[in-house]
């Protein structure tokens, strides 16, 4: 397997890719047969890749990685609970995954339930309802600051998620706080294919987070 490369270079990697992806050269690496029996034998994936379950955004395909290189864990918008914290962790303690990243995308369905919750005040059936209440904060926040719209949400959302998985994730938190491990928060745009970062903990440059 691979040796360990830094959070910086993890998400380097991962830039480069979806530069690829953009432009239209990809180059499918890590898909052939050598790669598949390479992991027979274990996995040293670089980033756990959390993002939401939107069919329009797979992980591998916009980031042009291939077999094993992503931990890739997805809910609809992005919404943390126990099971994708332990998932999470499972990357972070178990994996040595040196990089998180967590995505948000252009129109998500999540972030247009949590927006229409709050305004009607009518809640959407079944457990599409505990999605609307996890984002409903984030609605919350973007109107307290002037714009609701589905963009300023969904980036809020996204800055919501990295900070409450290292509120709540001792395993991250402390990963972080020795370096050892970043959190990117960013969002996809579905009209040009492109991952921008949002915000970032500070073993990673990304050259436009606060």
């Amino acid at each position: 397997m691979t040796e360990r490369i830094s959070p910086q270079q993890a998400w380097d990697q991962l830039i480069e890719g979806n530069g690829r992806f953009v432009s239209n050269t990809p180059r499918h690496p890590n898909q052939d047969l050598e790669r598949r029996n390479l992991l027979e034998h274990g996995q040293r994936p670089t980033a756990v890749l959390f993002g939401c379950g939107d069919s329009r955004v797979a992980s591998e395909i916009i980031f042009d990685q291939g077999l094993g290189d992503l931990f890739v864990v997805r809910t609809a918008g992005h919404i943390i609970d126990d099971a994708v914290l332990g998932s999470i962790e499972f990357g972070v303690e178990l994996l040595d995954v040196p990089l998180i990243v967590i995505l948000g995308h252009q129109s998500c369905g999540a972030i247009a339930a949590g927006i229409a919750a709050a305004e009607s005040g009518e809640m959407p059936p079944g457990y599409v309802r505990d999605i609307a209440v996890q984002v409903m904060p984030s609605v919350a926040r973007a109107h307290a600051a002037g714009d609701a719209s589905p963009a300023a949400v969904g980036a809020l959302h996204v800055r919501a998620t990295a900070d409450l998985l290292f509120e709540r994730s001792r395993i991250c938190h402390d990963a972080v706080e020795r370096g050892d491990l970043a959190i990117v928060g960013a969002t996809y745009a579905l009209h040009d294919g492109k991952a921008s970062a949002l915000t970032a903990t500070p073993a990673v440059r990304t050259g436009g987070t606060d």
